[in-house]
């Protein structure tokens, strides 16, 4: 099995004992408190406000940090709960597995009831490794090497229906039925008896639709990125007891394993891939080659630039403002984009599972719903996001709070939230080991969240390991929107 499977699998069976966001990204220690632009100092401030390299991090005669196997991970809808976005979470980690979830008709049925019209989002982050020097003179650079995979999905009901059931959803007329070597066909009504369904081989629509109108109202973003990454932040000017001003950069090389962005509106229907060979996934015939070697190969590749300015008052008052990940990535293969074609009939049978991101399977294997072109190239600007962040120390740094607001330069980019998300929180050291964070936030696909962390900061912060939750409501209430988790369990500093 696959190196990276294993993580993944490993990563979500985590996941599911505990109940993460894109705006924290892979820093274990802001999850738990759901703020993270003035918070983060050291290599965790690559892509959130490299102007805090300059600001030190927080520990006297320790200049490195070092880090990895640091993990976020989280599932999120406004409109699901718990136990539906744990039957979807189920669903991945059979899908990362390899084993099948089993549902049968009655389930595949009641799950294209469950998941129609939901908005879902699914992030996941990892860093392979991050590193960080800081000094008073020099103020701070910092490298990681960190993978996001995030995906967006919400589908009509038509959609749903037709991608859970197969051929046997109530979007067809009738239904063409092979039984002891003869082949006959149906109606499609509700009262079909099970055997006859289990003999099903193709529905048909009487006047076939156009994909682009069958599909109206869905969307699909989901991108898989892995960043090679580097900043650089100091002070400018000023005297943070009373007043500094600081200043940093980022800049990034990303590798892509997949690209999926599937927009179908009244303008019609469009769809950008370009998938890793990984997935295995036969484009409408079209069947890339086999993934070679423990990592999923990538098929794009490009940059993105950080720009970042903060401010100290007083030596307790920190304002942050930043602008992240601008750019593009440029796809040259495996690269595919729709036809819009008529759906006549339909012959797979549908998901054995409630595992969302197969629906991208479903789309687009051969034999599915869509039709595809082949192209040179394709390319896709980056998820950008703009924050804003402040926050305050009281008893000589013992207890901080603080708040941010995250937002997309445009929601349509895959990979981008879907709408801004404000947060607040911070955390208290009760003794010098122990750091304990809370907060809340809420907007995008997010609903009303209660982060909650605990991170121990051993030998004057020598040595450091943690674990969070994006919403610790989901603990106790059945009806929490997400499930979350985070941990970091290699950070030193000397």
């Amino acid at each position: 099995m696959k190196l990276t499977r294993i993580t993944l699998l490993v990563s979500f069976t985590f996941l599911g004992y505990f109940t993460f966001s894109q705006s924290q990204g892979v820093a274990y220690t802001a999850v738990g408190k759901g703020v993270a632009t003035t918070f983060l100092t050291d290599y965790h401030s690559l892509g959130i406000n490299s102007s805090a390299l300059g600001w030190g991090n927080g520990f006297e005669d320790k200049n490195v940090t070092l880090g990895t196997t640091e993990f976020s991970a989280g599932i999120s809808s406004p409109t699901l709960d718990k136990t539906r976005l744990q039957n979807a979470f189920d669903g991945i980690k059979n899908q990362i597995s390899g084993n099948g979830g089993g549902f049968d008709m009655q389930q595949q049925k009641n799950a294209a009831g469950d998941y129609a019209e939901a908005g879902i989002g699914i992030n996941a982050s990892f860093n392979w490794f991050g590193g960080a020097y800081q000094s008073e003179k020099f103020g701070g650079i910092a490298v990681s090497i960190n993978e996001h995979y995030d995906w967006y999905s919400q589908l009509n009901q038509q959609t749903t229906d037709l991608l859970f059931r197969g051929r046997l959803s109530g979007v067809f007329d009738s239904l063409t039925v092979a039984m002891n070597g003869d082949t006959t066909t149906i109606a499609n009504r509700n009262n079909i008896s099970n055997d006859t369904l289990q003999a099903v081989i193709r529905g048909d629509i009487n006047n076939p639709l156009l994909v682009s109108d069958l599909t109206r109202g869905s969307r699909i973003k989901f991108l898989w990125n892995r960043h090679f990454n580097i900043g650089y932040g100091r002070k400018i000017f000023g005297d943070r007891e009373q007043f500094a001003l600081y200043g940093g950069i980022g800049a990034r090389f990303i590798q892509s394993v997949a690209m999926f962005d599937m927009e179908s509106n009244n303008q019609g229907l469009s769809v950008n891939a370009a998938v890793s060979p990984f997935f295995n996934i036969n484009f409408d015939g079209n069947q890339n080659n086999s993934n070679s070697g423990f990592m999923p190969e990538t098929v794009g590749k490009g940059y993105g630039l950080d720009f970042s300015a903060s401010v100290i008052l007083l030596d307790k008052i920190k304002l942050a403002a930043a602008v992240n990940n601008v750019g593009s990535v440029t796809y040259k293969r495996d690269v595919y984009s729709v036809v819009d074609t008529l759906l006549g009939s339909y012959s797979l049978p549908g998901l054995d599972n409630a595992a969302t991101p197969e629906a991208m399977n479903e789309l687009a294997d051969e034999g599915g719903i869509l039709r595809f072109e082949g192209k040179e190239e394709i390319v896709i600007s980056n998820p950008a996001n703009f924050r804003l962040g402040g926050s305050i120390a009281f008893f000589e740094n013992k207890l901080n709070v603080g708040f941010d607001v995250v937002a997309p330069f445009d929601k349509n980019s895959p990979g981008s939230l879907q709408n801004a998300v404000v947060s607040f929180g911070g955390d208290i050291r009760p003794v010098k080991w122990l750091q304990i964070s809370a907060g809340y936030f809420g907007g995008g696909v997010y609903e009303h969240n209660i982060p909650v962390g605990v991170n121990f900061i051993l030998k004057e912060g020598a040595f450091e390991f943690g674990i969070s939750s994006r919403d610790a409501l989901s603990f106790f209430l059945k009806d929490a929107n997400s499930l979350s988790a985070a941990f970091g369990v290699a950070r030193i500093r000397f």
